[in-house]
């Protein structure tokens, strides 16, 4: 499960603090959040498929460290990407 080219453009251009912002943590952030969203409607149909769920307990592993980092660094991003992602603290 992966993003086509198109759908991570969007993303990143909606998501980014400069004009050529490809890498922050704001941008990882939200592509994690939309990949987690699609893996997670996958294995609702599919509920056996172990490798996908791995994948996804990774990604949220992930996507948890980068809301770490900002959260301690830069509260008012992080604030910022918690409403704008609708995710808990």
């Amino acid at each position: 499960m992966s993003l086509k080219r198109t759908q991570k453009k969007t993303l990143i251009s909606k998501n980014r603090t400069h004009a050529k912002d490809t890498g922050s943590p704001q941008v990882q952030i939200a592509i994690l959040t939309k990949e987690i969203g699609m893996l997670t409607k996958h294995l609702q149909e599919h509920k056996k498929d172990h490798s996908a769920r791995r994948g996804l307990l990774g990604k949220v592993a992930h996507r948890r460290k980068l809301l770490n980092y900002l959260r301690m660094n830069k509260p008012n991003e992080y604030q910022e990407v918690l409403e704008k992602h609708n995710l808990k603290k």
